[in-house]
């Protein structure tokens, strides 16, 4: 496990004691102001110890864009209090406090909204229409402005979500932008919005003077669709990320070893081909369903990622980073058990929703 615990210095100068990430994890539990609660501090407050970044919820950047229930908001400054605690518990722990920023677009939920749901283009089913001009930049401006509240609040740095078919991946995709003015239609353009949203985070982070203050991009490398991003796509965003002022990529995956289907090898697997693509331009976080000390040493091991994020494997055992460090591979648990209510920490909906079977978490014991 060594290779895992060894330091990393970012092209900022900034060193990150080791490659381990907590990956970001909805709480669904923040207050109903949406700061943070008393379950979702006790969920954060002992999972970062001997991590190298611990990356939290995704964030929401302005009103409209609430993708989930009891979501976190950096939205102005009644959040920054909260904003600053967070920061706070991470950091007690060790490691570097990372706040993801995220605006949901079409994937919004219209009853946890109250504004009109905007994207790209207009989309019936989900009762969204395309954003006007002023809104883009209303957009723009939101994601610096939670920069702002980032900085303010002493976080480490921050994670522009623009994965998972949310708003920054919706204009950047054929798939939902269709639109035909200077943010839809050609790769410059569908490029556009996610540029301009690194440029500006970016700018707030110059007038704070403060270059230690990591800033790392999320992606997801594929979608389904006639028009849906293909693997020749990503590495055209990938081409344009690395000319910014960024510190990482972080690659969204279901399954680590997942292989390409359109526009690479498809029978090699998309981080190997992604992260040969950067090139060694930005370090790499990789992730993907890695439940095992043995899984998660064999995926590092294959040097596809200068980082590992975790995320079902820390909801599972909050002391994960310290269990592989004195390789104690059989202490980590790989499976959910609902029998154990006082095992994990969990928020109420959280342990409900795993209880349930939820696909995106832990397996649950049978």
């Amino acid at each position: 496990m060594t290779p895992l615990f060894t330091p990393y210095t970012l092209n900022n100068g900034v060193v990150i004691k080791n490659r381990l990430v907590v990956a970001p994890m909805s709480h669904y539990s923040s207050n109903p102001d949406s700061t943070l609660s008393e379950q979702e501090r006790r969920f954060i407050a002992n999972r970062g110890q001997n991590m190298g970044l611990f990356i939290t919820a995704a964030t929401l950047v302005a009103d409209g864009g609430k993708a989930g229930f009891g979501q976190p908001y950096a939205i102005d400054d009644s959040h920054l209090e909260s904003l600053t605690q967070t920061a706070q518990i991470l950091q007690n722990q060790g490691t570097k406090a990372i706040l993801q920023l995220h605006h949901g677009g079409m994937h919004a939920i219209a009853e946890l909204n109250g504004k009109d749901k905007i994207s790209a283009s207009t989309d019936l089913a989900t009762g969204t229409r395309s954003a006007t001009v002023d809104e883009i930049q209303g957009l723009i401006h939101a994601f610096a402005n939670a920069t702002d509240l980032a900085i303010r609040a002493g976080f480490d740095g921050m994670e522009i979500h623009g994965a998972n078919a949310f708003v920054i991946q919706q204009f950047f995709s054929r798939e939902f932008n269709h639109r035909t003015d200077e943010w839809g239609g050609s790769l410059e353009n569908r490029l556009r919005l996610p540029l301009a949203i690194v440029d500006a985070v970016a700018k707030v982070r110059e007038q704070h003077g403060k270059p230690e203050f990591i800033i790392g991009y999320r992606f997801s490398p594929e979608e389904a669709g006639d028009k849906g991003l293909t693997m020749a796509d990503t590495f055209d965003l990938i081409d344009a990320l690395v000319e910014k002022p960024l510190q990482y990529l972080h690659i969204s995956l279901w399954d680590f070893y997942s292989k390409a289907r359109r526009g690479a090898d498809t029978n090699k697997t998309r981080i190997e081909q992604i992260h040969a693509h950067i090139n060694g331009r930005l370090p790499l976080i990789g992730v993907g369903n890695l439940l095992t000390g043995k899984a998660i040493e064999q995926a590092f091991a294959t040097g596809f990622c200068e980082f590992l994020a975790l995320g079902k494997a820390v909801m599972l055992n909050p002391n994960i980073a310290t269990l592989l460090q004195e390789q104690r591979y059989d202490d980590i648990e790989s499976v959910f058990d609902p029998k154990k209510p006082d095992c994990y920490g969990y928020p109420d909906l959280l342990w409900q929703y795993n209880c349930a079977g939820v696909n995106w978490f832990p397996p649950v014991k049978s």
